[in-house]
């Protein structure tokens, strides 16, 4: 079964690289997006083509307009577009006292900026009235959007608070040009970048509150994107979908 071209930005590592296999693996043709770690995504790529499926390295700052766009023509090339995965953002330490211009711009272009950007090349393609054939948006947010973050993340869980605003507004500008959108919104999950932010005993504290005990594993949410990305749920958008292990 082939899906498509699905574009998984930041997808070179983490839950972009579980879910560039996962989606692989489910008949999607994956664009790993990367930004810097060029080894990272041609390992994704390799471990893809190594189980039968089909994948493509692209290098491309989606912090950047041009990055975007030349992202997504890069996916032209492959075949039509018909999914995106906005994976890639950032978190950073700033307590809103000390809270700088240049902390806000850093968190609300890696976490929404990007969002929109991509989510609009993917749009101009999907739509219907555009001639797409439509197509799926899944978004990766934050259980912080809910929780309001750690202390010194509060613009980490602004930004992601306004990425569930556009998945609802998004979904019900195209909804009938043919594109479903949604959101997952993952807590604790277990990778090299969170863990060496959170530091041990941090990630042990936040660990605590969990009600399953333990931090959740890319696989885990590469599996419910994997999931919203296929007709299995076609009758889903404009939603928020939580997977926190019970926090």
């Amino acid at each position: 079964m082939t899906r498509g071209v699905l574009v998984v930005t930041g997808g070179g590592r983490g839950i972009g690289a579980a879910t560039c296999k996962a989606a692989a693996a489910d008949g999607w043709t994956v664009v790993v997006n990367y930004a810097r770690d060029a080894d990272s995504a041609a390992a994704v790529v390799a471990d893809i083509e190594a189980a039968g499926g089909k994948a493509h390295a692209v290098q491309a700052d989606v912090q950047s307009e041009a990055g975007i766009t030349a992202l997504f023509e890069a996916a032209d090339a492959i075949g039509p577009v018909k999914g995106l995965v906005n994976n890639a953002g950032g978190s950073a330490d700033a307590k809103i006292a000390d809270l700088t211009t240049a902390d806000y711009d850093r968190m609300m272009d890696s976490n929404l900026r990007t969002t929109v950007f991509c989510a609009r090349e993917a749009v101009r393609r999907m739509a219907t009235d555009r001639g797409g054939e439509g197509g799926v948006i899944v978004n990766v947010g934050s259980r912080a959007s809910v929780l309001g973050g750690q202390p010194g993340r509060v613009m980490y869980a602004a930004a992601k608070g306004a990425v569930d605003g556009f998945t609802a507004g998004l979904a019900n500008e195209v909804g009938k040009l043919g594109i479903r959108v949604c959101t997952v919104r993952p807590g604790v999950i277990r990778t090299a970048t969170h863990e060496a932010k959170a530091g041990a005993e941090r990630l042990k504290t936040m660990t605590a509150a969990i009600a399953l005990g333990r931090p959740g594993e890319p696989e885990e949410v590469a599996q419910l994107i994997t999931f919203l990305l296929s007709p299995a749920a076609s009758y889903m958008t404009g939603t928020l979908v939580d997977i926190g292990g019970g926090r």
